[in-house]
């Protein structure tokens, strides 16, 4: 195995290491807290659970039980009520979020049904709330710490033969607070065999947002620093920001789309290609699609048309299909892509590729 392979996968191992280094005092706190299991569902055909309320998705109430190991799924239209002094952020169909404890009460008007929220905010305020207007809600707490939700995958495959090695890693940290957020994530592929130039791809993104006063607009910006082999990049650094909505905020579908400017700057392997920088327009998506069947599917599509030069522009997407093994234990199926329309002389213009892995997320992850 030459140097250059052995240090590549020499750094591969230190991001996975250093990543569950953080996660571990994660994962403590969280089990700290799990031990407490006195929420309690009511439910429509009369039975009663004593448990510990996770996170609501795509119609699904996650929660967890003394006599159960991991987290089981509850249909979220079934429940009739629930008590709770837990503290979640909870997020509703017309954009609005709020931080504070829940409780749920039956009500009737007539011979319609309809069940509310009663929600208490951190000064003491009480809010009602229809229990079909929300999307999701997910932990959070009066802790620093807790907060934090950390998410890590991996794969990897070795042929002897050849001495063929394939790995891919990934790792989220977020952030989430009642009206603002920030995420970061790490993503590193290798490909490498006997006689033949190891292939990598490391990417550093960093994402943030602020809801703004008016209905599903928000305020995001974005910092993404790239190695690629294949499209011969040393370093490229790329910052943008702009004013965002949301089309779809619903219980499985949450679509939006960003309009801003941006900033790249990109160095390259290549001797002759000089140093690049690049100022541009920036449009962004971002779809998340889930089911209350336990799968789930993240999109992000960033396009820059250049100003600077015009005529070029810059494409890249990431995409990533979730399967809830168990409890925290996910299978995932990603698609990443980047393309310049106008590349150095020599240099490829595109990079993509698939990868697959097990991952597991410490913590209640929140929608961005």
């Amino acid at each position: 195995m030459s140097l250059t392979r052995l240090a590549i996968m020499r750094v591969g191992a230190a991001c996975l290491g250093s990543m569950l280094i953080l996660a571990a005092p994660l994962r403590a706190s969280d089990d700290a807290g799990s031990g407490e299991k006195n929420d309690v569902l009511y439910m429509n055909n009369g039975d009663r659970l004593t448990c510990e309320i996770k996170s609501l998705d795509a119609g699904a109430l996650y929660i967890g039980l003394d006599y159960v190991d991991g987290t089981i799924s509850v249909d979220w239209s079934k429940v009739r009520s629930l008590e709770t002094r837990r503290l979640f952020i909870v997020r509703l169909e017309n954009g609005l979020v709020y931080t504070g404890t829940l409780a749920v009460v039956d009500t009737t008007a007539g011979e319609e049904r309809e069940v509310v929220m009663e929600l208490t905010d951190l000064a003491g305020n009480k809010l009602a709330l229809n229990k079909n207007d929300v999307v999701t809600m997910g932990k959070t707490s009066g802790s620093f710490l807790r907060r934090f939700v950390v998410d890590v995958s991996g794969g990897l495959t070795y042929a002897k033969g050849n001495e063929a090695t394939q790995y891919n890693f990934s790792t989220m940290v977020q952030y989430p607070r009642e009206r603002w957020g920030v995420m970061a994530n790490f993503n590193s592929t290798l490909s490498s065999s006997s006689g033949v130039t190891a292939s990598t791809r490391n990417q550093l993104s960093l994402t943030g947002f602020h809801l703004l006063r008016w209905k599903n607009y928000f305020l995001g910006g974005t910092g993404t620093l790239l190695q690629s082999t294949e499209q011969g990049i040393s370093l490229q650094a790329n910052l943008g920001g702009g004013v965002g909505y949301y089309l779809e905020n619903t219980e499985h579908v949450r679509l939006s789309v960003l309009g801003g400017l941006g900033y790249q700057n990109t160095t390259y392997n290549q001797a002759d290609a000089a140093p690049e920088d690049i100022f541009a327009a920036l449009v962004a998506a971002n779809l998340s699609v889930v089911t209350y069947s336990k799968t789930s599917l993240a999109l992000s599509a960033n396009l820059m048309p250049a100003l600077s030069e015009p005529g070029r522009f810059f494409f890249s997407t990431n995409a990533t299909y979730y399967l809830k093994l168990w409890s925290n234990l996910k299978f995932n199926l990603s698609l990443y892509g980047n393309i310049d329309s106008r590349p150095p002389a020599g240099l490829s213009g595109s990079d993509y590729g698939f990868s697959s892995g097990l991952g597991w997320t410490f913590g209640s992850r929140q929608p961005q």
